[in-house]
């Protein structure tokens, strides 16, 4: 009786098979194309170097995504500890609360004219308004600093969990409550200004 046929990984075909299944699901989480590039290319890099190790216990797509998250996480973390002021430096810190709220309450103070929230009047009527949605949010992400990019990317479109997200991007939970609210604070001001209320 023969043994049952092996699912042997074909390199050759990896990327007319699964390139731009990859390359959407990275530009999906990374703004820059150039990186996104970059990204899927080291997967492939990484899985062919490690094809001998693959178990077969999951298909040769769902293999790959496995390693390109693991490429997105690195990414994310050495973007996170590059040339970025600490989320606790008292200058930046300073700035940051001055523009949403008030100087006497910091955090807890009354809203600034300019940054008092809106209701959020529009209905997605169309597929169109949806992709152009995203497209908005994308680049709003963009514009966040690294690490409150990377910490609200992780926890809302990957889904990880506050505790692994600490540990992937070597923050402390406090430091990581900081930025995820900053995150949302600068997410909601730039939808607002650039979809909402337009």
């Amino acid at each position: 009786m023969s043994s049952p046929e092996r699912n042997i990984l074909d390199p050759a075909q990896w990327v007319d098979r699964y390139g731009d299944i990859l390359f959407n699901y990275t530009t999906s989480l990374i703004n820059k194309r150039e990186v996104a590039e970059d990204l899927v290319q080291e997967t492939f890099f990484s899985a062919y170097k490690a094809r001998e190790s693959f178990q077969q216990e999951a298909s040769e797509k769902t293999w790959l995504i496995a390693i390109l998250k693991r490429k997105i996480i690195d990414h994310y973390r050495k973007k996170s500890t590059q040339n970025e002021l600490s989320v606790f430096d008292k200058d930046s810190r300073d700035d940051f609360i001055n523009h949403f709220f008030d100087k006497e309450g910091g955090y807890e103070g009354h809203w600034t004219d300019i940054a008092s929230p809106v209701e959020w009047r529009k209905d997605f009527q169309t597929g169109v308004e949806s992709d152009e949605f995203h497209a908005i949010l994308k680049n709003c992400l963009g514009k966040l600093p690294d690490k409150s990019n990377a910490v609200f990317t992780l926890k809302n479109m990957e889904d990880l969990d506050s505790d692994e997200i600490c540990k992937e991007l070597q923050i402390t939970p406090s430091n990581y409550w900081v930025l995820m609210h900053r995150a949302k604070l600068q997410l909601r001001e730039c939808l607002e200004k650039n979809w909402f209320n337009k």
